[in-house]
């Protein structure tokens, strides 16, 4: 009898073990695709109405250098890069009409371009149809968030121009060797966090408020370094021209006295019409704000708050 019953026994278990590896294959084929790395802060990329005025006071005042610059046919400059640290720019661009927003574009870079395209797709974000190389030589693309900032994803190429300068075009003078975050406007603060969150795979650190009924701000990180984002969060969106300050970058420095004695000793410092005022902010860190020509605000901030202690996150509900 038993061995009557192998010849089907054997065909039965054949049967289930292609069953099985169809199985996993399916779902190895359907999985989703996995996200790559989300390193840091690549730029934050600006207009400005005077191209020379703006290169004075980041270059002059700030003390950082401009390693390069892209060109237009006729030979002027259409974007000058000017460098915080080998990964980490300000891009400053001419063109800046009255009543436009400053901010043009914010920008995070990571191990692989293409793969983040299609991960990106596959979480239903908007995407191009492919990852072209820009004139600087990085693998970059455009997305949206839920509030219309663009976002653009980088990915730092050997023979770019950004690696090629890896190592140089950090001057001494330079007031910080940092963007720890940058700053934009936030409607549906549910949505941003969905996107950054969610999708990005940024973690909050903390959340706060300027008034204590409503949150004003909320602070994430990216997944894979620890550079940030801050969403500055709104009821009423200020008009375009009124978002500099919103709109901003934060330096990171060691030291806000230092800083500022430094400030005060360039000679910029003579044609600088604002007040150098530092404070202590909300999340108990000593910064100061200074701003370009045009306005768009750069907050210097020291790493550790006054007293070594992590701030209290707000509890305040959002503001719309």
């Amino acid at each position: 009898g038993g061995s009557e019953r192998k010849p089907v026994y054997h065909s039965l278990c054949h049967h289930m073990r292609l069953l099985t590896l169809g199985l996993m294959l399916s779902s190895i084929m359907s999985a989703q695709p996995i996200r790559p790395r989300v390193l840091g802060i690549a730029h934050m990329a600006v207009s400005v109405g005077d191209l020379d005025k703006a290169r004075a006071y980041y270059k002059d005042f700030l003390g950082f250098s401009e390693p390069f610059s892209l060109t237009n046919p006729d030979g002027s400059v259409s974007l000058a890069f000017i460098k915080v640290n080998d990964y980490q720019y300000i891009e400053v661009s001419p063109g800046l009409k009255p009543g436009d927003d400053r901010l043009k574009h914010i920008a995070f870079y990571t191990d692989d371009a293409e793969r983040m395209r299609v991960y990106l797709a596959s979480r239903g974000v908007t995407v191009p149809g492919s990852v072209p190389k820009g004139r600087s030589g990085s693998l970059n693309f455009n997305i949206k968030d839920p509030d219309g900032h663009t976002v653009e994803m980088v990915q730092y190429m050997p023979d770019g121009w950004a690696m090629r300068d890896k190592g140089k075009s950090m001057a001494e003078a330079r007031i910080s060797k940092r963007i720890a975050h940058v700053g934009v406007l936030v409607g549906d603060a549910n949505a941003a966090v969905r996107f950054y969150g969610d999708i990005l795979g940024f973690q909050e650190t903390w959340r706060g408020s300027s008034s204590g009924t409503v949150l004003s701000w909320i602070n994430m990180h990216v997944p894979d370094g620890s550079d940030g984002i801050e969403f500055m969060l709104y009821k009423d969106l200020p008009p375009p021209d009124q978002r500099g300050s919103a709109h901003h970058l934060c330096l990171e420095v060691p030291s806000i006295s230092s800083a500022l004695e430094t400030l005060q000793a360039r000679p910029y410092a003579k044609i600088y019409s604002r007040p150098l005022e530092p404070r202590t902010g909300i999340n108990r860190r000593r910064q100061l704000n200074v701003f370009d020509p045009d306005g768009t605000r750069s907050e210097l901030m020291e790493p550790a708050t006054v007293d070594g202690k992590p701030p209290v996150p707000s509890t305040a509900p959002l503001p719309r």
